[in-house]
């Protein structure tokens, strides 16, 4: 059983790196371009790669009758329509991305501009946009596809629940876990002795489970952002919005009497400012917290895979003055020393994500000794005595 399950772990694992190329690769042929050459067409390439897609698209070449091919795989398409719910694969748009196909389902008609799709109304055939970018014969239908970022969750996910599923499974049966499980273990305590024991106390095992979840799932997302696969997950607002929403739900819902009493009537200070502390401590606690957490996470994994894909752009940029050699030389060594970096932000960005978690947690179900000051002034007057 347990040769069965370490050969499932592999079967996906394989499948991830190999299946875009070899089961899921589908090919379509285009005359036109794709390729990437001018500065305008760099730019537009990375702020493309670190934004979401509808499909998978892992690579382009010309083949030798000068057509284009595109090397990936599509996703589905879920759409809540003026005539319903819609669905189809994203094939359907044949990898065009500025409005020129046609998608005629359930009677509705759509096209992909730029990333998003939008429904075209009766007559109209390409997208009219004002000066300001709004769609003027179009409307964006409610967009609940699986997108590549949605298909990096569910993938991780599995994987996770299959993961420390399988290590549970063995700390029943055996005291020592074996195979895989050796490397989650060390892991695993780090968290709980390191992360969730310091900053939460004796109530940090009603919060394990969350800070493990959260700081794997950050983790194995970002290392897999740093893959050929082109996943970028966290470096979607949306997604660490999601997470630190989770984290803002925690620790308000779980903040004690005493929280909520120092948050909104501050002992100890004057009566005036008390109201003043209570607005900046719900600002914070609502608003400065939660923005933390989301902006950290995204800009730095953001800001990692533009600088890696504009290192890379140095083959192109500076081919004239360097020659191929030189430059592809050049690029590759300087994204490569940056790659490593990456390595070490993606674990981290997980590390303080969820250490600023537990600290927040921490926070509101802290107990507060308010006959600790009596006892200091008491303990205080007993040296003095003493010294006298």
């Amino acid at each position: 059983m347990e040769l069965k399950l370490k050969s499932f772990s592999l079967l996906i694992l394989f499948l991830m790196l190999t299946a875009p190329v070899n089961i899921f690769a589908k090919s379509e042929s285009s005359n036109e371009g794709d390729r990437v050459n001018t500065d305008k067409e760099i730019n537009e390439y990375i702020l493309h790669h670190i934004k979401d897609a509808h499909d998978f698209h892992l690579y382009s070449y010309t083949n030798d009758a000068g057509e284009r091919k595109h090397v990936g795989f599509p996703l589905p398409v879920i759409l809540w329509s003026s005539e319903g719910l819609v669905t189809f694969m994203s094939s359907a748009f044949h990898h065009d991305d500025e409005g020129e196909v046609v998608v005629e389902k359930n009677g509705a008609r759509f096209v992909k501009v730029h990333g998003k799709i939008y429904e075209l109304e009766q007559g109209a055939t390409t997208v009219r946009f004002d000066e300001e970018s709004h769609p003027i014969n179009a409307s964006k239908p409610l967009d609940l596809s699986i997108t590549k970022s949605v298909f990096g969750i569910l993938v991780i996910g599995l994987l996770m629940l299959f993961w420390f599923s399988s290590l549970a499974r063995q700390y029943k049966k055996k005291n020592i876990p074996t195979g895989f499980g050796r490397v989650l273990e060390p892991l695993v305590i780090y968290v709980r002795d390191e992360i969730a024991k310091p900053n939460i106390g004796p109530k940090y095992r009603r919060f394990t489970g969350y800070l493990m979840t959260v700081f794997f799932f950050i983790w194995i997302l970002n290392l897999a952002g740093l893959t050929p696969l082109g996943f970028n997950v966290t470096g979607q607002i949306a997604v660490t919005a999601a997470l630190a929403i989770f984290t803002l739900i925690i620790y308000t819902f779980s903040g004690n009497k005493d929280y909520w009493m120092h948050m909104l009537w501050m002992p100890g200070v004057p009566y005036l400012l008390r109201p003043v502390l209570a607005i900046i401590e719900l600002a914070g606690a609502f608003l400065i917290k939660p923005f933390s957490l989301l902006v950290r996470l995204f800009a730095n994994i953001s800001a990692g895979h533009i600088v890696v894909m504009s290192l890379i752009a140095i083959m192109i940029t500076l081919k004239a003055q360097m020659t191929a050699v030189g430059s592809t030389t050049l690029s590759f060594a300087l994204s490569l020393f940056i790659t490593l970096i990456e390595v070490l932000v993606a674990f981290l960005q997980a590390y303080i994500f969820t250490m600023l978690s537990a600290l927040f947690i921490g926070m509101a179900v802290a107990e507060h000794d308010h006959d600790h000051g009596h006892e200091e002034a008491g303990v205080a007057e007993e040296v003095k005595e003493n010294f006298i």
